[in-house]
């Protein structure tokens, strides 16, 4: 009854039971790119993964024992992203427990040990129905549940060379289906604030950012396409991120957290375009 009151309290008011020091640092320990962080920025990450624990229900699936640790685990890298972030309505957060709104359409999470295979449907322009099998390690549905596996999710430490973040990749996704229609597909572009990095008006911080997406996606479906057809040194990131540019956004977002030196040699132009979303009040004015 307790854990139900306090769901219906705004969450400023709620007490979820803090995180112990030592699962904390359990945690911290396994994921060096949690480790880098500040004290002030692991602070306020573990203020925001208590309440994400106590917001969201935790399903294991295929007989999968979900300990705490994995839990927080999984917490602390989906809120990660949201740091200095500011809120989806575009103002800056006066309290840090409002980042959390970035994540309100749902509460599941599955938890699956190993990849899994989902059968999927789709019509192609003639109208003829195509089934198929795609292999997941993980999935975002709009205004559903997150699927993760923990497989992918325990390797994120040594993953964190490569650019690689499975839980990043999948919240991002919930970031950039917010506020598109029921039924659509995102698209690699998330809701941003008024006048984003500068530039004056909604429709100019839309502009500078599809412009942007556009031409380091080109760039990357280039450089994969040359990878692919004549042998030369294929990119750092997952050729996946060239599927479309949902994926590349959140291909890139997972490098960004994780290796951001090596992202920003890599995507000089993406650097100061994430920053001034995920760190708006470093980065503002950096394009404009």
């Amino acid at each position: 009854m307790f854990d139900l009151i306090q769901r219906w309290l705004p969450r400023r008011w709620r007490r979820p039971p803090p995180v112990p020091d030592g699962l904390w640092n359990q945690v911290v320990a396994a994921y060096a790119f949690l480790g880098q962080l500040s004290s002030v920025e692991q602070q306020r990450l573990r203020l925001l993964s208590a309440h994400f624990l106590n917001e969201k229900e935790f399903h294991p699936a295929n007989g999968l024992r979900l300990t705490d640790a994995m839990a927080l685990a999984i917490a602390a890298q989906a809120c990660l992203p949201l740091l200095h972030m500011h809120s989806p309505s575009g103002r800056p957060a006066s309290d840090p427990l409002e980042l959390l709104d970035w994540y309100d359409d749902f509460v599941g999470i599955v938890v699956q040990p190993g990849a899994v295979v989902a059968r999927r449907k789709v019509v192609d322009g003639a109208g003829v129905v195509h089934h198929y099998n795609e292999v997941l390690a993980g999935e975002a549905m709009d205004r559903g549940p997150v699927m993760l596996t923990w497989d992918a999710v325990a390797m994120a430490g040594e993953a964190a060379a490569s650019g690689s973040n499975l839980v990043i990749h999948e919240f991002v996704h919930k970031m950039d289906m917010r506020d598109i229609r029921l039924g659509d597909a995102p698209g690699g572009a998330p809701p941003l604030p008024s006048g984003f990095l500068g530039t004056g008006s909604l429709a100019g911080g839309q502009r500078l950012w599809r412009q942007t997406m556009q031409q380091a996606f080109d760039d990357f479906r280039e450089a994969v396409s040359m990878s692919e057809r004549f042998g030369v040194e294929p990119p750092w990131l997952d050729a996946y991120a060239a599927t479309n540019p949902a994926e590349f956004f959140a291909v890139t977002c997972e490098a960004y957290f994780v290796r951001r030196d090596r992202f920003g040699e890599e995507f000089p132009t993406l650097l100061p375009l994430y920053d001034g979303f995920f760190r708006p009040r470093q980065a503002h004015g950096a394009l404009s």
